[in-house]
């Protein structure tokens, strides 16, 4: 998920247990823990090979790590993990801060729920059936839905196609923050949603816009392309997206978030106002208060930043679908809602800055807030996690996850710049 107002604040966590002396401790086995991993690239498609970076890792992990140290000592979330993938597919991961509120440090490649990021696995899966002439972009949905009994009830059912599907141009709103929607999840907090199930806070709704006519994001939209992506494939979702992208690229910290023990997922603090499960800690006994599973193509994914990293560099190096097809997936309509000059692609936030273009996505589940921006003129990605969505985390200092990834990335071209020749 993305939050309402995709600049999510959400009341409630206080900096716990970390009096100075137990900062800087925090910090030290954070800069001990930073580790360095060289990762190969394997894809689906054939690719140009990019070159290692002539950079010197260690300086370059010193003053990254300086910096998430300083972010997380003028901020309030609890802790935060930073991956950062170079030309030639070498990988650094970071951590500062703490896991939880028993003083556990967090560690490079704990995981955390991903939020609307995993929209980029289902996004893949679809390029690659596009890629082999099974799903066409310009299709109408109901090409394979349009037989369903509730079909003809969803708004612009006839009109969407699944490009819109894919850059929320459909009129297809949200379903996971309808107000009966929260009511039946929080009476049944451990439910199994089927797509049906939560289509169904749709039916017979009238569209903001017409189909195209308009941008608005929405899960929705990748819970009717994750159905299609099922009826093509004859298989589960989660199960295309193993075979097709986290096994063949050796992503091996992603995971489903698709029940309430999630291994190697560290505390979330979400604040009292948090929409799920009424409750500022998302982990209680070792359980989600909340199952994730509700969030399945919307999201549905916990994730290292270290992975994630680099399957930013995969997904929009072209990577992990025919190559072709980046300059479609990049092929952006305005979204305002995402920040000034942002636009959406086909499950990518297109946005221009200081080092040039970046192609990411934001991702939000209550008590986690991950953002990945990948740049494609540099060839290096900055994927960061924090494990708080309470309102106050961060500061005018820190600014929200966004400006934090932009602050890393600079450092990381400071130091390909000298070798590439590329400007900063």
């Amino acid at each position: 998920m993305i939050s309402r107002q995709h600049r999510l604040v959400v009341r409630g966590w206080r900096r716990v247990g970390n009096p100075p002396l137990e900062r800087h401790e925090v910090r030290l086995r954070g800069l001990l823990a930073a580790i360095l991993v060289v990762s190969g690239i394997s894809g689906c498609a054939p690719a140009r090979v990019a070159q290692p970076a002539r950079v010197a890792p260690e300086r370059l992990t010193a003053r990254l790590q300086a910096k998430l140290d300083s972010l997380h000592a003028a901020g309030h979330f609890p802790g935060a993990t930073v991956g950062v993938t170079l030309p030639g597919g070498r990988t650094l991961g970071l951590a500062t801060g703490l896991a939880d509120s028993g003083g556990v440090a967090m560690r490079p490649r704990d995981r955390m729920l991903a939020g609307s990021v995993g929209k980029t696995f289902v996004a893949a899966v679809a390029l690659q059936l596009v890629q082999e002439g099974r799903l066409g972009l310009d299709q109408p949905i109901s090409t394979w839905l349009g037989s369903e009994p509730w079909f003809d009830r969803l708004p612009n059912a006839r009109a969407v196609t699944v490009r819109m599907l894919m850059n929320h141009t459909s009129g297809l709103v949200r379903y996971e923050f309808n107000d009966a929607f929260l009511r039946d999840l929080n009476a049944n907090p451990m439910r199994r949603w089927t797509p049906a199930e939560r289509l169904a806070y749709l039916l017979d709704a009238t569209p903001p816009f017409q189909a195209g006519r308009g941008w608005d994001y929405s899960d929705t939209n990748y819970i009717v392309l994750g159905a299609i992506i099922e009826r093509i494939t004859g298989s589960t979702l989660e199960r295309e997206i193993r075979r097709r992208v986290l096994d063949p690229q050796r992503l091996g910290d992603v995971i489903p978030s698709d029940t309430v023990v999630l291994p190697g997922v560290v505390q979330g603090y979400a604040g009292p106002e948090n929409p799920f499960g009424n409750a500022p800690l998302m982990i209680r006994d070792g359980r989600f208060i909340v199952n994730p599973q509700f969030e399945w193509a919307g999201g549905g994914y916990a994730t290292s930043a270290p992975d994630l990293a680099r399957w930013a560099a995969l997904l929009w190096g072209g990577r992990a679908f025919a190559r072709p097809l980046l300059a479609q997936v990049v092929d952006a309509v305005d979204a305002p809602a995402l920040g000034r000059g942002a636009r959406y692609g086909l499950g990518v936030i297109v946005r221009e800055g200081p080092l040039g273009p970046s192609y990411g996505h934001s991702g939000y589940f209550p008590g986690y807030l991950t953002e990945v921006r990948y740049y494609p003129r540099q060839d290096f990605s900055v994927a960061l996690q924090v494990n708080s969505s309470a309102r106050g985390a961060f500061t005018r200092e820190t600014r929200g996850t966004g400006a934090m990834v932009e602050d890393l990335a600079r450092i990381v071209a400071e130091e390909l710049a000298p070798a590439s020749g590329v400007p900063q």
